[in-house]
């Protein structure tokens, strides 16, 4: 099993214990572009062609919360085919 494969498999299962890092690899891999308003904020917008935009926080802890990995987890089963950690 790839890295790549258990990152999906962690975001299906929703895990807590995935960080900003590990949501913006999947997302970027998937296509989306990163971005960050200036001035300061701690919100990184990733957009995608005809894809609804996701903005993630980037918490000084690490620690995200499960509203965002439920986000990037909508984003994995609704455009990369994946869907309960099996290709479709």
């Amino acid at each position: 099993m790839s890295q790549w494969d258990k990152l999906l498999g962690e975001i299906l299962k929703l895990n807590r214990n995935l960080r900003f890092e590990d949501l913006a690899k999947a997302l970027i891999k998937m296509g989306y572009t990163q971005s960050q308003p200036k001035g300061g904020s701690s919100h990184y917008t990733f957009r995608k062609t005809d894809c609804m935009p996701i903005t993630l926080p980037k918490p000084k802890n690490s620690q995200i919360d499960i509203v965002y990995i439920r986000l990037v987890r909508e984003a994995v089963t609704k455009y990369s085919g994946y869907e309960r950690g099996e290709a479709q």
